[in-house]
């Protein structure tokens, strides 16, 4: 085995490249892609030779561009149905100028920098993602598996495989084909356990050796690949399909083709970054790597192609650190269709499907759901949903609804909030903490409604311990001050805390009688009577002057056992010094209030809650 010690860097990692690991993870994946690109060529009305062309520019192209280290790519079933759509609507021919188009649309998407928009997604959405290609793929699998065509769609697969279980075992010939299968899947979960050098042989290989010696004997008669000539079937778009640009439809499908498959490599990346440590993904490389591909496939009228998760997977699975596989995985495909053709008709198709049916088990993770549980019950919701729209839909619907439900749910753990309400003596109470937002309002307009008939003189609504009050609760909450203000019936304090002044250095305004030395000491201390018994007309113009004020940073007041004669109580309250960092004191109502005369206890309690 051959090892590179040299310190050049290769595939974006200054390690030294094993070229036996990475050679073998090739053939690997070569194997894994190839019944793919005939499978997803087939099934979307094209040549099956078509689906290889665009396996071939995945290797080649887009292998050996920056972005992604490990991420495969070539035709994806998740664009089966457009390209089916299209091909049906428009001609084949009409196809591959809608891919170039395409890839032109993602080369400037990613010149841009709009790659980068694709990193925020959740973990739980990507795993659910996982899970959501992995079961379609080992159920539509386990029917070429056994020879059989499978019927469609995820959810057609998944309830006529009763059936197909039985239809196979009724047949000697498919029968044979299913153990093949079988016994590939088998393989690929003991070999590690192998003892030796032996083990570094891929799983895949010793299946497919395998496969090819049974296939070989009298009286078996299993289905192998069959591919025709690679060359013939390039179709080179002429002027009249570049006329076929001004149909708006046309438009529409080049518009589609782009989101469908810019968003399928670049959630298909994010996916492939957690299975390894290696280096991670340059989204907008990537987008611009996968543009360059889609742009020689529209040459060449091939299939549209993607970064495809069941390729990557096997491709991180056997053992790949750098660009090498990936790119060597495209010229073992070329290499194949065009000089070995005759050797690709001795595989049997079923132990290729043997191969994909244990990628799909890895893609799903069953043990991925109960650990999830355990973790966050929310986020598990997020990932059972998105497998489950994935399932019943497809890729890009799946992935849209669980990263709206993981929005939802970061709403809703944002939207904590604790309101409480009271009556003390002549005045209800609202105590208001954590974040307010639109989703609490009912909760809010209840707490208002509350105090709002409590019947008590004076209505005092504390929302110090808030950390974000957004517009809808804001104004809810202004709107009730101001009615309550207008019906002359009741007087109302508002503490509201000052959150856009908190990222900035308040400025102190100085009172009026001080004098330019601000320090405690040349400060007037008001008289024990004025402080004890303040008249309704002083308190009103002490009341109107903490109106606004900046927090200063000398805040909280003294605790109650610091407190003593001297006025430090006072000065907290009445000084330069405002209630709690980063606020301001709002007391809509200055109106004098006869019979209501708050000491410095009462003050204190109240602002204590």
């Amino acid at each position: 085995m051959f090892k590179g010690r040299g310190k050049r860097k290769a595939g974006g990692t200054g390690q030294g490249v094993d070229l036996g690991t990475e050679i073998t993870a090739s053939l690997v994946v070569f194997l894994v892609a190839l019944p793919l690109c005939i499978g997803v060529a087939v099934a979307s009305g094209t040549p099956a030779e078509l689906g290889i062309i665009s396996g071939v520019v995945g290797g080649l192209v887009v292998g050996m561009t920056r972005g992604s280290t490990l991420q495969v790519s070539g035709p994806a079933a998740g664009l089966t149905a457009l390209v089916a759509e299209t091909v049906e609507a428009h001609g084949i021919a009409m196809l591959g100028v809608i891919v170039l188009m395409s890839g032109l649309l993602q080369i400037g998407l990613g010149m841009i920098r709009l790659g980068r928009m694709f990193q925020a997604i959740s973990i739980a959405v990507v795993q659910g993602m996982l899970a959501g290609i992995g079961l379609p793929l080992m159920f539509s699998q386990s029917y070429p598996l056994a020879d059989a065509a499978a019927p469609g769609t995820a959810i057609e697969n998944i309830l006529g495989f009763p059936a197909h279980v039985l239809d196979t075992f009724s047949n000697a010939q498919t029968a044979i084909a299913a153990l093949l299968g079988i016994a590939t899947v088998v393989l690929s979960f003991v070999w590690k356990k192998v003892p030796g050098p032996v083990r570094r042989i891929p799983a895949a290989l010793v299946a497919v050796a395998i496969g090819i010696l049974v296939a070989a004997l009298p009286g078996v008669e299993v289905k192998t690949l069959q591919v025709g000539d690679l060359l013939a079937s390039v179709q080179f778009p002429g002027p009249e399909q570049f006329a076929g640009l001004a149909d708006p439809a046309v438009l529409t499908a080049v518009f589609t083709f782009t989101v469908i498959a810019s968003a399928e490599s670049l959630f298909t990346a994010a996916a492939v970054d957690r299975m390894h440590d290696g280096p991670r993904t340059r989204y907008n490389s990537e987008l611009i790597a996968q543009g360059a591909g889609n742009t020689v496939c529209g040459i060449l009228g091939a299939l549209p192609m993607t970064a495809v998760v069941a390729r990557s997977s096997a491709n991180v699975q056997a053992g790949a650190k750098t660009r090498l596989s990936r790119t060597l995985h495209g010229l073992w495909l070329l290499g194949f269709a065009l000089l070995l053709p005759s050797v690709l008709a001795l595989i049997p198709i079923s132990v290729l499907a043997g191969v994909l049916v244990h990628s799909g088990w890895k893609l799903l993770g069953p043990e991925q759901f109960p650990k999830m549980w355990r973790q966050d019950r929310g986020e598990f919701v997020v990932m059972t949903i998105t497998t489950g729209v994935i399932v019943a839909t497809a890729l890009l619907e799946g992935v849209l609804v669980g990263l709206a439900a993981g929005i939802v749910l970061a709403a809703l753990r944002m939207s904590q909030t604790s309101v409480e309400h009271r009556v003390e003596g002549d005045t209800a109470k609202l105590v208001m903490t954590g974040n307010a937002t639109f989703l609490r309002l009912p909760k809010v307009i209840d707490a208002l409604e509350a105090v709002g008939s409590a019947g008590t003189p004076r209505i005092r609504l504390d929302l110090m311990g808030v950390t974000h009050l957004d517009h809808a609760c804001r104004s809810q909450i202004e709107e009730f001050v101001e009615q309550k203000r207008a019906s002359q019936t009741v007087r109302v304090e508002l503490l509201l805390p000052d959150l856009p002044a908190a990222k900035r250095k308040p400025k102190r305004k100085p009172r009026p009688e001080s004098t330019t030395d601000s320090s405690p000491e040349s400060r007037p201390t008001p008289s024990p009577e004025s402080r004890s018994t303040p008249s309704p007309e002083s308190r009103s113009e002490s009341w109107s002057g903490l109106r606004r004020q900046p927090v200063s940073p000398s805040w909280p007041p003294p605790q109650p056992h610091e407190r003593s004669s001297s006025g430090a109580l006072y000065d907290a309250f009445y000084g330069p010094s405002q209630p709690g960092p980063s606020a301001e004191w709002y007391y809509l109502d200055t109106r004098p209030f006869e019979g209501l005369q708050d000491s410095e206890e009462a003050r204190w309690r109240d602002y204590r809650g």
